[in-house]
Order: structure tokens, then C-alpha cells, then sequence
């Protein structure tokens, strides 16, 4: 991954209000006086300051016009006479702009920056690992004007983010936004229809962008059904679960089938967007090291017919489907009959969205089961399922933490 570090750019306002005061210091300190203030030639040096800093506020308006002096020096102090309250009033104007209109300020000086769509945790998770590798990279969060105010204060004194407002399926609000000029945009909120469209309006704005676009979509059957279009192709396309799960089966899954003999048990508890993706992950990794899958849900044979439709199931894995709740015991007592868990060769997932009885559930199965490997989901990082996992020999698991683990360095690098 290329390091990224936006370049300070150099002060020029500050530099000139030195410049300006010490011409009109210099000037004063060489001999030049003024028609209006027969002390400044003739007073200390601190007189002088005093008068060559009065400047910046009230110009040369009360102290009359340079005179005396070498020539050199008083062109020194006619300099000061015009320059200082020129730069003392082009800053108050730009603090006005920026108090009137803030956003437009910031948008109008936008260039290589990194452009994020949305305000949820999807957008907290990037902008965490972002921060640990680039702290300077040049932030712009686009959001509706419908947030809360702490999340944006979060954004903009906790990740030092710029946050503005609008329409990201706007071309007008988009060529506000300099994507011409920026090195990424990740278009992270939850409404996968309106990400494809700014994505469309993207394209069609820069063509050439599509490979600095990256793209959420929330529907994993909304993604594999749109797969094949232009805008799919063009740009980098995810879902949040997928990256999830991929980043489960590789950091945890992988190294348990290894280190078992027998070919192992998985039992998915929970078939929604995150149990699907990890069956899928399972089939491209490691097909060879599973003998059979059994899938748990309430509706369990709607989803695996739906999951069917996008996602082709392995043959030389043998697929059993039990429909009901997690917490129902008969669920598991029938399991318990038909299949062999006893051995150290099982897996459990519970990845349901009810995440108490994902830990609930959990930690019976590993009473139950002693040897077999337990884990159990949560949305966001739980400091307590975490403890619980290391008293009973759980994996506690959180989608945000392996979707963070999991970004892509070149979602973070610069791509020019």
C-alpha cells in the first residue's frame, strides 16, 4: 500500500503579514517618518512596532504619509501602507464566507481527497482503519440533512472528517464535490439503489472514474442479480456480510478444518445475508475439508431456495435443512439425533440477528459439545461477549470488527 500524506500547504497569509509589518518596522527604524506622527521617525523601537502593526487596522489613515528617509526605506513603508490592509481585509472577508456559507468554502478547495457516502457504521468502520494508516488524508463525509448531531460532531472532532450535505445522485452536488480531483469514493450508505445511481451519474460525469469508485450494497440478491451491468463492472461492488464472512472463514474457520482429522461438521445457525455468505466462502475455500453443512432457520427452506437462485451449492457436500428457532431445544435435540457432533470435528455459527441468543445458544452448545468449536456473532464489538468467549472457549465474533479487519489496503491507498 502507497503511503498517502496531504502536503501542508504553505502559508502564505502569515508569511505576508510578517513581510508587511517588518517592511514598515524596517522603514520606521531606518528614518522614515510619517506627516501626521512626528514620533514615529524619532520613538524606540517599540513605538515604532506599535505603529507599523496599527497598520493591519487602521492603515495609514491617522498617521499621515511616509516621509524622509532613504528612498528604499520609505518604499518599504509604502508597501506596508497598501498591503497590510489589504491582506487585514481580505482575512475578515473570508472569515464572513466561511461564517455565511461554510460548506461552499470547503467545497471549493477540494483536491485529492477521499469522498464517503454516508453516515453509518459501515462509514465509522472505513474512516477507524483509514485513520490508522493515513491521519492526514483529506475526509469528506456526504450525508442527508436528517442525522444526529452527536454522529456528526463524531465524524468531524473524532475523525477529523469535513461534513457536508446533499444529494450524491445530483450532478450539480457532485461536481461541487471535485470528484474529477478526489482519490476515492466509497459509497457506503445503506440504500443500495441510490449508491448504483450515484455511481450511474458518476460514470457518466468522469468516465474514467469507475476504478476509484467503491460500492456498498446492502442486498446481497440485489448484488448478484445486478452483477452483470455496466455500472457492477465498472466499479468495485461489496456487501458488508460477505466481507464479513470471508474474513471469518479465513481468520478462524481455515485453521480449525486443518488441524482436524476427520472431515468436519458446520452448522449455520441462522441462514440470513451473513450465514448465506459464509456458506459461500466455505464452498471457495474449503470445500475439501467439509463432509456436511446443516443450515438453521425460522424459514430455512424459503432462504436456501432463494440463496439457490444467486449461489450454486457444492454437490459433494451434503446439505441438511432444519426450519425453526435457535431457541427452540427440540431443534437441537433433533440434530442431536440425526447427526454425530461428539467429535472434535464441528463447527457452530450462531449468526442470527438476535444477538442474546447467539450468546445464550452458544454457550449451551459448547456445554454440550465440549470439543467443538462455538461462535458466536454480534453486530457491533461486545466487551462482554468477549470475556464470556474467554471463561467458556467461545469465539465471539462482531461483523464490524471483521469488516475492519477485512477493508482492502487499496480502498485506502492512492490510486494515482
Amino acid at each position: 500500500m502507497s503511503a498517502y500524506s496531504s502536503a501542508p500547504s504553505f502559508p502564505w497569509r502569515t508569511a505576508g503579514a510578517v513581510f508587511f509589518f517588518a517592511s514598515a518596522w524596517i522603514g520606521f527604524a531606518s528614518g522614515v517618518g510619517v506627516t501626521e506622527r512626528d514620533e514615529v521617525a524619532t520613538g524606540g523601537m517599540l513605538t515604532q512596532a506599535y505603529y507599523a502593526l496599527s497598520l493591519f487596522v487602521v492603515g495609514g489613515v491617522d498617521m499621515g504619509v511616509p516621509t524622509g528617509g532613504h528612498w528604499l526605506a520609505r518604499a518599504l513603508v509604502w508597501v506596508a501602507y497598501f498591503g497590510a490592509p489589504i491582506l487585514a481585509a481580505s482575512t475578515l472577508i473570508e472569515a464572513l464566507i466561511r461564517a455565511i456559507s461554510p460548506q461552499a468554502w470547503l467545497l471549493r478547495r477540494l483536491k485529492n481527497h477521499i469522498i464517503i457516502v454516508g453516515s453509518g457504521e459501515l462509514s465509522l468502520s472505513y474512516l477507524r482503519v483509514l485513520r490508522q494508516h493515513e491521519p492526514d488524508a483529506r475526509v469528506v463525509i456526504v450525508c442527508s440533512g436528517r442525522q444526529e448531531q452527536a454522529v456528526l460532531d463524531e465524524f468531524r472532532q473524532g475523525f477529523d472528517a469535513s461534513v457536508v450535505v446533499g444529494d450524491i445522485t445530483h450532478a450539480f452536488f457532485l461536481r461541487q464535490l471535485r470528484v474529477e480531483r478526489a482519490r476515492k469514493i466509497l459509497l457506503l450508505s445503506d440504500n443500495s439503489l441510490r449508491n448504483y445511481e450515484a455511481a450511474s451519474v458518476l460514470l457518466k460525469l468522469v468516465p474514467d472514474i469507475g476504478s476509484r469508485i467503491v460500492m456498498h450494497c446492502a442486498s446481497l440478491r440485489f448484488m448478484r442479480a445486478m452483477a452483470n451491468t455496466r455500472v457492477a463492472e465498472r466499479c468495485e461492488t461489496f456487501n458488508t456480510y460477505h466481507l464479513a464472512a470471508a474474513g471469518l472463514v479465513k481468520s478462524h474457520m481455515l485453521k480449525f478444518f486443518r488441524d482436524t482429522v476427520r472431515k468436519d461438521i458446520v452448522v449455520i445457525a441462522g441462514f440470513g445475508r451473513f450465514g448465506q455468505t459464509i456458506l459461500e466462502e466455505l464452498q471457495v475455500h474449503a470445500g475439501g475439508e467439509i463432509e456436511q453443512v446443516v443450515i438453521i432457520e425460522r424459514d430455512a427452506h424459503r432462504r436456501v431456495m432463494v440463496a439457490e437462485e444467486q449461489m450454486q451449492f457444492s454437490e459433494n457436500v451434503q446439505r441438511d435443512v432444519y426450519e425453526g428457532d435457535i431457541s427452540n431445544p427440540d431443534i437441537w435435540r433433533q440434530l442431536d439425533q440425526d447427526v454425530d457432533l461428539n467429535g472434535n470435528n464441528a463447527v457452530f455459527v450462531l449468526g442470527t440477528g438476535q444477538e442474546e441468543d447467539n450468546l445464550r445458544t452458544a454457550l449451551w452448545i459448547k456445554r454440550r459439545f465440549h470439543d467443538a468449536m462455538v461462535i458466536a456473532r454480534s453486530s457491533k464489538r461486545s466487551y462482554f461477549a468477549e470475556e464470556v468467549g474467554r471463561e467458556h472457549g467461545l469465539v465471539s465474533i462482531s461483523i464490524n470488527e471483521l469488516v475492519e479487519d477485512n477493508i482492502p489496503a487499496h480502498w485506502l491507498a492512492d490510486s494515482a
